[in-house]
C-alpha cells in the first residue's frame, strides 16, 4: 500500500470519528432539549391579615393591654403565616363602624374587636364584608360570619372576694363598676360571694364610673369608697387607677385583666388576670386550616383563660391554700361559685340550694346578692 492510500484512509477513519462524536453530541443536545424542565417551586402562600380593634390604650395596664398580649401570642405562634395590626382607643359609637369597616377594606381577613359595645357595628360590617371572619368579644349576638368569645371573669372576681373577706378590717369592700351589664353585674356579685365565702357579714359598696376606661373618674371613685369606709378594693375598669388610689391612701386593692403589681405594690393583694393567648391561637387556627365556624365560646380556669396571680406574701397561708383548691376545683368541675342557696339583695332566693346556674341564668344577672348596697343602674 502506498502512503498516498495510507493517507487516505487515515484520513476517512479520522472523520468517521468526528463524524460519530458528531451524531453522539447532537443526540445529547435532543435529549437536553426535549428533557422536561425541574418543576417550578408552588407560590408562597398570602399571609393571613389580622386586625384588632381595642376600645383603650394597649398601655392601659389592664383590658387592652391583655388583649395585646394575646395578639402577641399569635405571632409567636404562627410567624410569617400572619400579619397582625391594631386601633387603639376605638370608641363604642359610629367611629367603631367606620374603623372596624376601614379593617376590611384593607384586605384584613379576620377582624377581632374586643369590647361589648361593637357588637351592632360589627353586626353591620359583617353583613356586608361575607368573605371576612368576624370575632366580637363579651358579645351573644352571632351570624354565619361573626363569632362571641368571652372569658369567665367572675372566676377571678370570686378569688379575689376570698382574699379580700379574709384581709379588710372595716368587713366594708369597694367596688368601682364601669358600664351596668350583666358581665359587671356578675363580677361584683361573685366578688362579694367570695368575700362572704370566709367571712358572713362582709358587705359591698359599688360607685359606677360609666365608662370602661377613665383613670380620673376611676380615681374620683376609688377615693369615695374609701372615704366612705371601705378598706379593699375591687375594680372592673381597665386601667390601674384604682389600685394606685389604694397604694396613696394606704388601703389594699387588686389588679384586674392584667398583673398590676408593679402599680401599687403595697396596696396590691393579687391579680385576677385574663390570657387570652389560647382563644386567639386557636381562633387563628381554625381560619388559616379552614375549620372557622360561627359559635359561642366562654373560657375560663379550665381552658387556662383566668387566673389569680401575685397574690401578696401577708395574704395567710390557709387563704393562698384555698385559692389553689378553688382553682383545682374549678379546672376539673368539682367546685362551682355559683351554687344555692343564694338570695338576691331584698333576701329572696335567687338559687334554690345545691342548684348550680347554667350560662343562661350566668348571663342574664341583672341583680345584687345579698350584701351588696346600692341599687343596680336602670333596674327595678
Amino acid at each position: 500500500m502506498t502512503d498516498l492510500n495510507k493517507r487516505s484512509l487515515l484520513k476517512v477513519a479520522a472523520l468517521t470519528a468526528v463524524a460519530a462524536a458528531a451524531l453522539v453530541g447532537c443526540g445529547k443536545k435532543e435529549e437536553a432539549a426535549t428533557a422536561p424542565a425541574a418543576a417550578a417551586a408552588p407560590a408562597k402562600a398570602e399571609p393571613l391579615k389580622i386586625a384588632f380593634a381595642y376600645v383603650g390604650p394597649v398601655g392601659d395596664g389592664g383590658w387592652t393591654f391583655a388583649h395585646d398580649n394575646g395578639r402577641k401570642a399569635i405571632e409567636k405562634e404562627f410567624g410569617d403565616k400572619v400579619v397582625t395590626s391594631f386601633v387603639e382607643k376605638v370608641p363604642e359609637s359610629a367611629d367603631a363602624e367606620r374603623v372596624i369597616r376601614d379593617m376590611a377594606a384593607q384586605g384584613n381577613k379576620l377582624i377581632f374587636g374586643t369590647t361589648f359595645g361593637y357588637m351592632e357595628p360589627m353586626l353591620k360590617v359583617a353583613a356586608a364584608n361575607q368573605g371576612v371572619k368576624f370575632e366580637h368579644a363579651t358579645g351573644f349576638k352571632t351570624v354565619e360570619n361573626m363569632r362571641t368569645y368571652d372569658s369567665r371573669t367572675y372566676e377571678g372576681a370570686y378569688m379575689a372576694g376570698v382574699i379580700a373577706g379574709k384581709m379588710s378590717k372595716s368587713g366594708t369592700l369597694g367596688v368601682v363598676g364601669s358600664v351596668p351589664i350583666p358581665e359587671v353585674i356578675r363580677n361584683i356579685n361573685s366578688f362579694t360571694l367570695g368575700a362572704q365565702s370566709v367571712n358572713p357579714k362582709v358587705k359591698t359598696k359599688v360607685v359606677w364610673v360609666n365608662e370602661w376606661f377613665s383613670p380620673p373618674k376611676e380615681t374620683e371613685a376609688a377615693t369615695a369608697l374609701i372615704n366612705g369606709g371601705a378598706d379593699v378594693l375591687f375594680q372592673n375598669t381597665d386601667s390601674s387607677a384604682v389600685l394606685q388610689t389604694a397604694e396613696k391612701m394606704n388601703k389594699r386593692a387588686f389588679g384586674w385583666d392584667s398583673d398590676m403589681t408593679s402599680y401599687g405594690p403595697k396596696a396590691h393583694l393579687g391579680s385576677a388576670v385574663i390570657n387570652w393567648g389560647p382563644y386567639y391561637v386557636k381562633a387563628v387556627r381554625d381560619a388559616l386550616e379552614g375549620k372557622w365556624t360561627t359559635g359561642q365560646t366562654w373560657w375560663g380556669v379550665k381552658e387556662g383563660a383566668i387566673d389569680m396571680v401575685s397574690i401578696a406574701a401577708d395574704v395567710p397561708d390557709e387563704t393562698k391554700a384555698r385559692i389553689a383548691e378553688i382553682k383545682k376545683g374549678l379546672s376539673d368541675g368539682s367546685f362551682a361559685i355559683w351554687k344555692g342557696p343564694i338570695a338576691g339583695q331584698d333576701g329572696k332566693e335567687v338559687l334554690a340550694k345545691d342548684a348550680v346556674a347554667d350560662d343562661k341564668f350566668l348571663s342574664g344577672i341583672n341583680f345584687y346578692v345579698r350584701g351588696v348596697e346600692g341599687k343596680v343602674p336602670g333596674g327595678k
